[in-house]
């Protein structure tokens, strides 16, 4: 019996098409209180992404293991660790951030929502 395979099909699972990755990633990032991600944070998982970083595309980069972007990140201390100073303003602001699980990490970012005029 011949297996019938949608026109879309090459589309599923492909982790070579980054189109596919980001819009993922980008369905998967969301804001969450930092009260809730405390016990990541105590497992060392929490990854700080600064503001002025496209959070997406640091995913992106973490997920595809693009060691020299992240590297340049660390380096230049746009993307760390979450200190226990800033965990700590945050605990104490009970702060909302955005943030996305790119396993075994999580990566935050303090970003206050877009506005929209309507």
């Amino acid at each position: 019996m011949t297996a019938i395979t949608p026109p879309d099909a090459h589309l599923i699972d492909d982790e070579h098409n980054p189109e596919l990755i980001k819009a993922k990633i980008i369905s998967e990032t969301a804001r969450i209180s930092w009260l809730e991600l405390q016990k990541f944070y105590a497992a060392g998982s929490v990854i700080s992404v600064a503001p002025e970083l496209d959070l997406v595309d640091v995913a992106f980069a973490f997920s595809r293991d693009d060691k020299t972007r992240v590297a340049d990140w660390l380096a230049a201390g746009s993307v760390s660790r979450t200190s226990e100073q800033q965990a700590q303003q945050w605990y104490q602001q009970q702060a909302e951030l955005w943030a996305v699980v790119i396993s075994p990490w999580v990566l935050v970012q303090d970003k206050p929502l877009t506005q929209q005029l309507n």
